[in-house]
């Protein structure tokens, strides 16, 4: 990566953990994704019970594999076998002591922007487990609330769209159609601009681009 935005990101990050500590979140910040990887796995207790939505940026750190292979109790809903046991897990998460996960979007003094279609993510990021742990590339942040909002809605949204078999408008334009489609992936919309408890809540910036 250019050392000039190498210099950038790091510089900007602190702004950023500031603004998160303001708001009684933790943030900390790794250079590389294998940086990440070494600090998530320090803030999770072995034999912690874990579990996580379809983050991409935690996969592609790593820590979805080694939370796995390690010595975890892991609530892992894809090895499911079927919607129901799916389902399940997804409700068992919300008694776990971690939930992994990333966010569509964060502004520069630390506010975070998610949407879901499920909504199994938002809802265990603002209540259930007792640890959220955040994984968020420099990619994602945004000057301001507005900002982080039209992020989430005309970039992340659109391009999440493709992974599924769904049939949004989005989908086949690349861009926020403010639909009310039967398969819209924008159900709910999470700004979270507090945490109530205290260091609940922890975002690992990484200084690459990480999911989308």
């Amino acid at each position: 990566m250019d050392e000039n935005r190498v210099k950038r990101n790091e510089m900007l990050s602190q702004k950023i953990i500031k603004g998160l500590e303001s708001r009684n979140m933790e943030g900390f910040y790794a250079g590389t994704k294998e940086e990440a990887l070494k600090i998530a796995l320090s803030l999770i207790p072995e034999g912690s019970s874990v579990g996580w939505g379809g983050s991409v940026s935690v996969a592609e750190i790593g820590l979805r594999q080694a939370i796995i292979a390690g010595d975890y109790k892991v609530l892992d809903r894809d090895g499911c076998k079927d919607p129901a046991e799916k389902k399940a897990v997804e409700r068992a998460i919300f008694g776990a002591d971690y939930f992994l996960c990333s966010c569509n979007a964060i502004t520069e003094d630390g506010i975070l922007i998610n949407i879901d279609g499920n909504s199994n993510r938002v809802a265990a990021i603002a209540y259930g487990p007792d640890h959220v742990l955040m994984v968020v590339g420099m990619n994602k942040v945004a000057k301001d609330e507005e900002a982080a909002m039209y992020r989430a809605r005309n970039e992340a949204a659109p391009i999440n769209a493709q992974r599924f078999p769904i049939d949004t408008p989005c989908k086949k334009t690349g861009s926020c159609m403010n639909c009310m489609s039967k398969d819209t992936i924008c159900c709910q919309f999470l700004t979270t601009r507090f945490s109530r408890h205290k260091g609940r809540i922890k975002v690992i910036l990484v200084g690459e681009d990480l999911g989308f």
